[in-house]
């Protein structure tokens, strides 16, 4: 007897359940019933000002500012190097010494000096390997500043001058953008890749950047400080009119506007919004002039 009742007090709270779980649904899609559908739910933010930089993205590699091989005087045997790779050298000190190889003949080691400022890059030659003044033994490289070289396609070059900024990104340090200018173009373009090359000139005090890296270069070709700027997605364009939305009592409204600089993230709006007014920024597909909208908290 027992255990029939609680049999049927279980029975009872599952009914008691399902009954509460059935209500809770039934709310659920009465408010859904309830909602408008033609309602877009949008998501808001207001214009900033902002400090923006056009620029084109290239690629390139970075190289010494100077770089030099240095080669023995005389033939011999290398008797010792004197430095390794990654010292510092000042120009003339010696980073090798040459057995001269004569029989009979007993001469002072031959030192094979650095013809300039800078750290031993590379050293090509081990003790006792036979030498000629062909034989190339070290590798100096100038590196306190270094020469960032890249191809800037045809079309761009006309945008590319004397001085102009640039920021430079390397994948061994994803998060850091070194800056470097603009110091030298090529007065010709090249007939096979139709393009010219441009050298940048970047500080590299701290030795990060090293000849040989792969480079990303953001060469700027436009800038303007204190300017009203919004999300580059936030702007759309009408038969190459753009325009944007704002929110005007529960409705998203057109305004037609005039652009400035722009890059990947935002653009300069020259006229037709202030700083700090509010516009559409998200749920923009398929909005239209007058559309119900509900902004999302």
């Amino acid at each position: 007897m027992k255990n029939l009742k609680t049999k049927i007090f279980t029975l009872a709270l599952a009914a008691a359940a399902a009954a509460a779980a059935g209500g809770c649904k039934n709310k659920e899609l009465e408010a859904f019933n309830s909602l408008e559908k033609d309602r877009f739910l949008v998501k808001t933010e207001k214009a900033q000002v902002k400090d923006i930089e056009d620029y084109i993205i290239l690629v390139g590699s970075v190289k010494a500012m100077d770089e030099a091989v240095l080669y023995p005087r005389v033939a011999g045997k290398l008797m010792r190097n004197l430095l390794t790779e990654g010292d510092a050298v000042k120009k003339d000190q010696p980073v090798a010494l040459i057995e001269r190889d004569e029989p009979g003949v007993v001469y002072e080691p031959a030192p094979v000096p650095s013809t300039l400022n800078g750290v031993i890059g590379r050293m090509y030659q081990d003790t006792g390997a036979n030498v000629t003044p062909t034989t190339p033994i070290a590798l100096v490289v100038s590196q306190g500043q270094v020469r960032v070289v890249v191809d800037v396609p045809e079309r761009y070059v006309g945008k590319v001058f004397m001085g102009q900024q640039a920021y430079i990104k390397v994948d061994a340090f994803p998060d850091t953008l070194f800056r470097g200018k603009v110091y030298r173009v090529s007065p010709v373009v090249d007939t096979r890749t139709r393009s010219a090359v441009v050298e940048l000139l970047a500080d590299n005090s701290k030795g990060l950047l090293k000849p040989g890296m792969f480079s990303e270069i953001r060469l700027v070709v436009g800038a303007k400080t204190g300017a009203v700027a919004v999300p580059t997605a936030a702007l759309l364009d009408d038969k190459g009119k753009p325009y944007i939305f704002v929110p005007v009592n529960g409705t998203a409204v057109r305004r037609d506007v005039r652009t400035g600089i722009r890059n990947d993230d935002f653009v300069q709006i020259a006229s037709g919004l202030k700083a700090g007014d509010e516009l559409i920024t998200f749920g923009l597909y398929g909005l239209k002039d007058g559309s119900k909208i509900k902004v999302q908290e």
